[in-house]
């Protein structure tokens, strides 16, 4: 596998979960509306909702991201190599210099954020500039950068709000069951209303839980399409192999990250193991650092 296919492979995938993810949503809110006798007025009024979240995020998800991590901004005098290979980069890859912060943490991470390239932020912890040489960083940040690049912070945050979305439809259908049951449609029998209703209680509980897993998904295909612009960007994918490796080797967590932020890291911010059971794996926010690090090896 070369590295125009790895990329080529990855954004289908990921549009494709896009796809899935919006079916998903719309036969939700069909069964919900046909249990309760509401019609569509679910999808709507989460659509509604969701819209206002998403143009709040869309402006100020960044600012929130850097506030909650404590990254602060740095200039070419703060460190002159970081930001020569950032500014490097940027150029290479016809992007805008973005604005580079250093987060002060023991953990060995980075990120990007940035509703678009002319936003773009990309962030490394001091654990992480300190164990990296020149060759291992020009690969973290040329993965950050290809997040940048890809639109990937935008998109996550439209996942993000289909899963929010998705757990609005759940709770105003459960709450509407307790508070004022469900409303007889009368072009409906009693029997098929019975059971679109026991099928909106069981989505309704496992809904989230899926919504969830679809998020997790397109967040690790992300990571996998970054890791290959990445080594595009650099011709040099040992290099961003070898940053990997030092990273799996490296249990200490990232102090500042959090649930909300941690798809944003380039590997899991709380802790790494080398190996999962399938189920659990299932809920991580990347893919495992071995089958990364084995891809890039084989470009």
């Amino acid at each position: 596998m070369n590295i125009y296919s790895q990329i080529s492979a990855n954004k289908w995938r990921t549009w494709l979960i896009m796809f899935l993810f919006i079916l998903f949503i719309t036969t939700l809110g069909y069964i919900f509306g046909k249990a309760s006798g509401y019609g569509l007025s679910f999808v709507g009024i989460a659509l509604i909702f969701s819209g206002i979240m998403s143009i709040g995020s869309y402006y100020f998800s960044d600012s929130l991201v850097l506030a909650t991590s404590g990254a602060k901004q740095i200039q070419e005098k703060d460190d002159p190599e970081l930001f020569h290979i950032v500014e490097n980069l940027a150029i290479g890859d016809g992007l805008p210099m973005p604005r580079v912060y250093i987060m002060d943490d023991d953990g060995p991470n980075a990120f990007a954020t940035g509703r678009d390239p002319k936003h773009g932020v990309v962030v490394v912890t001091r654990a992480l500039r300190q164990m990296m040489n020149k060759s291992e960083l020009e690969g973290v940040l040329a993965h950050e950068l290809s997040h940048v690049k890809n639109f990937d912070t935008r998109l996550m945050g439209i996942v993000a709000i289909l899963v929010g979305s998705i757990a609005i439809l759940a709770d105003m259908f459960m709450r509407s069951l307790w508070w004022g049951g469900s409303r007889r449609d009368d072009r409906e029998s009693g029997n098929i209303q019975g059971i679109f209703l026991i099928l909106g209680i069981v989505f309704a509980i496992l809904s989230p839980i899926i919504a969830t897993l679809i998020q997790l998904a397109v967040s690790r295909k992300r990571e996998f399409l970054a890791d290959a612009s990445g080594a595009l960007l650099t011709r040099y994918p040992e290099g961003l192999a070898d940053a990997l490796e030092k990273l799996a080797k490296d249990t200490r967590p990232t102090l500042h990250a959090t649930n909300a932020t941690a798809h944003l890291f380039i590997e899991n911010p709380f802790g790494r193991k080398s190996s999962k059971a399938w189920f659990a794996g299932l809920f991580d926010t990347h893919p495992p650092i071995e089958e990364r690090i084995k891809i890039l090896r084989s470009m």
